[in-house]
């Protein structure tokens, strides 16, 4: 019952000892006690106990109890760190137990040898338990033994057998009660998916065994563990850092399992080095080792020792020691049979090349390299990066392309499993050295062309595909219905009385963790990664007068790649470090000039400009012609205003994430009809002014909204929208809910949305939009059909974007242009709202002339009046796209 309904088992061993049991119950009653309070308690309390109980078993004179007693004790003494103890309490259980007794204490050991990482004794006993406990017809033992199995067959990376083994064992728990254990098989069934590279199906089910056993109330260590991990190749390393961390404190805060803490120790440390905090990452390194040393846990040591070598190589320069370091940890995995043992003579090799030491280099590199044919997307991309750089060692760069596109193809397949759009965005840093490694290579070999080939490989891939579009999941439908509703009443209670409603906002917190976690389950439903960069078809594309300035970055360098005329040239600007911080100044002026008073910082914001052309631009500035211009920047360079750089100040200018994603704008057709749609929303500073001229300046075409009928239900899948072809559709006050607005938006020809924004950098995915209902989120533009063609976006910080992975960008501007949006005019800055109204009306005027947004938004800023504060509003808005 312990496993089953945990609780209950626990208070009924307690009501027993209250009723003066015999030593025989007794036994018993001590021994429930104690198994939990070592799964889910004090680890000393669980020793007292089973120590007691084994007492009572010798004085009731029964071997098979007593046998029984010593393999749970065995278990609660090693989980304690007590591996010598623990070994022993086995080797007595064994010689005292017989026949069905005998299996249940192998099967016991057999766990603690996968505890400890000793798999070869684990499959041993596991196979000497398994045939008797199959024999005695005792279904939930032979369950246990078989997910045992299939979990140490995951270890040592036989996925296969470790798929029939949870298959069986799933079929015996099916015919039990044992809630706990069924919880547990999911559990394991998420490891398996983990292990075959299916992230959202491991996500997936990690997540129902959490809730399986939240109602059982019991802690989650384990499963802790093997979420970081999948979070960890999901390219989520910060969260999965939080989470273990929060899991050690909570492990201590109840006196829980040595062993556990030690592998959730490791389990922070990876997640540390993997977000980028090498020296975090040195620390449970540093402590994880001693624990398992401590513990007599090689195999969970050795794997230690690699993650801290690893983090001693971020934080100071390598050396020979290291090297010698991260080969015998290489050595060692291997003679475990360790999946890891590739990524370990990867690192050795890397750090020998780093020395100038190419024989050992290639030694090392040449091991690495064979995982490349075989296993999981992430053990053959470790295979084709050591294998391209023992093509750069041997000065081939053709092997060094070869090696980084067929590696990149492997993150291309795995990618598009992935249905989450932050899930694709994030797992292409997994790809980052093999692209940098490819465009150094090109630079050296095969000049303008080529690199910019290299450049567009691995920018902005998110985009390539659409995204899977979210399910018709009831729970995802109320609770995204729920966190709207729950952010209004929030944003009005601080609106009404100045103070945060803290279990509003805690519930919509939770709300949002609820949304997310499901969007992360979705899996891709397209193959491959659409169409391949050609720079043929852009150079005609381009034509004669257009410009395309692609901005790549090596080795910390900007290097300009300047498209047009049927040719690529390269320039080389600036350092990116300096761009970044001239931009953030460039950022600060613009925010000081959106108020009236600050005139006096125009001059200073204007060379801050001229600085960021020359670090951006360079030489190349001289040479973009008198036509329009495309500028496709790096990720950690979109917060640019670019119209403000004195070089493309009076020019059409458009900014892309891609070449490619320009390509697809440009070849996007407008749909049939022309339908308009303008929508305002609440709280605005300057009430949406625009919004009342431009419905008169298009009464002629325009669909009434009174009553707002019509709309979905809430969470209802939004189709078309109602008006007819050529009308304007205005939303404004109770009109303008979000059901309504995205079905109005659908297949839209042109949307004008005057909402306040909120970017959310710790979570882009729900930066929204404000509607009278509340917050429309980019999960809701997700869900459109056709996301309308051109998008005016009028409010602050609607062009800001998070910097994730490889050189993607996520926010609200990139999620529209996967959906069918040729073009977005929004902004990258805080702006005066005043000042907005004109700049947004003569946009109109020129998109009314037939303009492209890009055109209409040049002669919108030339139109505006001269003083700072519009001039700052004109700089601060972009065109995105192609429209």
């Amino acid at each position: 019952m312990v496993f089953a309904a945990p609780g209950e088992a626990l208070t009924r061993a307690e009501e027993l000892l209250g009723a003066d049991p015999s030593p025989l119950h007794a036994s018993v009653a001590h021994q429930v006690i104690g198994i939990w309070q070592r799964d889910f308690g004090d680890t000393r309390r669980a020793l007292a106990h089973l120590r007691r109980a084994r007492d009572l078993a010798a004085r009731a004179e029964s071997a098979e109890r007593e046998a029984d007693v010593l393999a749970t004790l065995g278990v609660a003494l090693v989980h304690a760190g007590r591996t010598r103890a623990g070994l022993a309490a086995f080797e007595r259980g064994v010689a005292r137990g017989s026949g069905h007794t005998r299996a249940r204490v192998l099967f016991r050991r057999a766990y603690v040898w996968w505890v400890l990482g000793r798999h070869g004794e684990a499959l041993e006993d596991v196979r000497r338990a398994i045939p008797v406990l199959r024999q005695a017809d005792d279904v939930i033992w032979t369950a246990r033994a078989l997910t045992l199995r299939a979990t140490v067959h995951l270890a040592l990376g036989s996925v296969e057998r470790a798929d029939a083994d949870f298959t069986a064992a799933e079929a015996l728990w099916d015919t039990t009660g044992q809630e706990h254990d069924k919880a547990d098989a999911v559990e394991s069934r998420g490891l398996a998916a983990f292990r075959s590279g299916d992230v959202p199906a491991a996500l997936r089910l990690l997540d129902e065994a959490a809730e399986r056993y939240a109602k059982l109330g019991t802690p989650t260590f384990m499963l802790t563990i093997r979420r970081c991990e999948v979070l960890m190749a999901a390219g989520l390393a910060t969260e999965a850092l939080a989470e273990a961390d929060a899991a050690v404190a909570a492990l201590d805060g109840i006196g829980g399992q040595s062993t556990r803490k030690a592998e959730l120790l490791l389990v922070a440390a990876r997640a540390a080095r993997l977000a980028g905090e090498p020296q975090t990452s040195l620390a449970r390194a540093a402590v994880a080792v001693r624990l398992f040393a401590g513990q007599r846990r090689t195999w969970y040591e050795t794997h230690a020792r690699l993650v801290l070598i690893e983090a001693r190589v971020a934080t100071g320069p390598g050396s020979g020691r290291l090297v010698a370091d991260a080969a015998a940890v290489a050595e060692r995995l291997a003679a475990f049979g360790a999946p890891a043992a590739p990524e370990a003579s990867l690192l050795a090799g890397r750090i020998a090349l780093d020395l100038g030491w190419t024989a050992d280099a290639e030694r090392h590199l040449a091991v690495a390299a064979r995982s490349r044919h075989g296993g999981p997307p992430l053990a053959r991309m470790t295979g084709w990066a050591a294998q391209a750089l023992r093509a750069r060692a041997a000065g081939s760069a053709r092997g060094v392309l070869e090696a980084c596109r067929r590696g990149l193809d492997v993150l291309d397949d795995h990618r598009m499993t992935l249905g989450a759009s932050e899930l694709r965005a994030r797992a292409t840093a997994q790809g980052a050295e093999l692209a940098a490694l490819a465009q150094r290579a090109s630079l050296v070999s095969g000049g303008p062309r080529r690199l910019l080939g290299w450049s567009e490989r691995w920018r902005a891939t998110v985009l390539s595909a659409p995204p899977t579009r979210p399910p018709a999941d009831p729970v995802l439908l109320t609770a995204m219905t729920a966190f709207r509703e729950l952010a209004a009443r929030a944003e009005e209670a601080r609106t009404d009385g100045g103070r945060p409603a803290p279990a509003l906002e805690r519930e919509q917190r939770r709300l949002e963790r609820e949304i997310r976690s499901r969007t992360l389950h979705m899996r891709g439903e397209a193959p491959g990664d659409g169409d391949r960069f050609d720079v043929g078809r852009l150079l005609r594309r381009l034509g004669d007068e257009v410009r395309l300035v692609e901005l790549a970055v090596l080795d910390g360098r900007v290097h300009v790649l300047l498209c047009g005329q049927g040719r690529v040239r390269r320039f080389e600007a600036g350092l990116l470090a300096e761009a970044e911080v001239e931009a953030e100044h460039v950022q600060a002026g613009l925010r000081r000039l959106a108020h009236p008073g600050a005139e006096a910082r125009l001059p200073l914001v204007e060379a801050a400009g001229a600085r960021l052309e020359r670090l951006l631009l360079g030489p190349a500035a001289a040479h973009l012609g008198s036509g329009p211009v495309v500028v496709v920047p790096p990720g950690r360079l979109h917060r640019v205003p670019w119209a403000l750089l004195p070089a493309l100040r009076e020019r059409v200018l458009s900014v892309s994430p891609s070449a490619s994603s320009w390509l697809r704008a440009r070849d996007t057709a407008p749909p049939p009809g022309g339908r308009q749609v303008l929508v305002r929303g609440p709280g605005l500073a300057s009430g949406g002014a625009e919004v009342p001229e431009l419905s008169d300046r298009y009464a002629g075409r325009r669909t009434p909204s009174e009553g707002g009928t019509g709309a979905p239900p809430p969470g209802a899948r939004t189709g078309s929208g109602t008006a007819g072809p050529g009308a304007t559709v205005v939303l404004e006050g109770g009109d303008a809910r979000v059901p309504r607005v995205l079905r109005e938006l659908d297949g839209a020809a042109l949307a004008h949305i005057a909402a306040h924004g909120t970017f959310r950098a710790d979570s882009p995915l729900f930066s929204s939009l404000r509607m009278a209902d509340g917050p429309l989120i980019v999960h809701d533009f997700e869900r459109l059909d056709r996301s309308p063609y051109r998008i005016i976006l009028p409010c602050c910080d609607t062009a800001r974007f998070a910097s994730v992975g490889a050189d993607e960008l996520l926010g609200l501007v990139t999620a529209l242009l996967p959906l069918g949006t040729a073009g977005v005019v929004a902004c990258t800055a805080p702006v005066n709202d005043a000042a907005v109204v004109p700049l947004m009306l003569a946009l109109h005027k020129g998109l009314d002339a037939g303009l492209s947004l890009a055109e209409a938004l040049r002669d919108a800023r030339a139109a505006l009046p001269g003083d700072a504060v519009h001039q700052a509003t004109g700089w601060a808005f972009s065109a995105f796209g192609a429209a």
